[in-house]
């Protein structure tokens, strides 16, 4: 393992219409193979349809559903002594991030509906309501830490 400093964290230039970086972070996970442009229509066009169903600002919903589907704790294998326990550990603010955006995405995918735009636009409905998969998920991932709390000494 190297010794020498960590490369800096580099943050993305915020976003044009929202002005927001977290939105900007949001179009790069759902972008695929490099297609930016298709990603930055499929969350524009997700926002403005937010804005249309709940009649409330596109970005309090989705800055909502961002907080509510974040997990606080999550599980790590550690192994120790030839037995591998679930250690439960502190998400930091970052990795809450990417889990609860790459939750979001999924369970959009998963979702029927016709087209991304409507399967996304209800994913972050929900999540910012406290209901759907990626607060599931979350909810998920907070029992299994607490089931675990035991051997929360082993954390490193």
């Amino acid at each position: 393992m190297s010794r020498r400093s960590k490369p800096p964290k580099r943050i993305p230039l915020a976003d044009p219409i929202y002005s927001s970086v977290e939105v900007s972070k949001f179009i790069n996970r759902v972008m695929r193979r490099g297609k930016k442009s298709l990603a930055e229509k499929i969350v524009y066009s997700t926002m403005t349809k937010i804005g249309e169903r709940t009649k409330e600002k596109p970005m309090e919903v989705f800055g909502k559903a961002l907080k509510n589907a974040t997990p606080l704790l999550e599980v790590k294998a550690r192994r120790i002594g030839g037995s591998t326990y679930q250690v439960p550990i502190e998400v930091k603010p970052d990795r809450g991030f990417a889990l609860s955006s790459s939750w979001l995405i999924e369970a959009a995918k998963k979702r029927g509906g016709k087209s991304f735009i409507d399967k996304l636009s209800a994913e972050l409905i929900d999540a910012s309501n406290g209901t759907g998969s990626a607060c599931k998920k979350r909810e998920d991932t907070h029992k299994m830490a607490e089931a675990n709390k035991a051997f929360a000494h082993y954390r490193y």
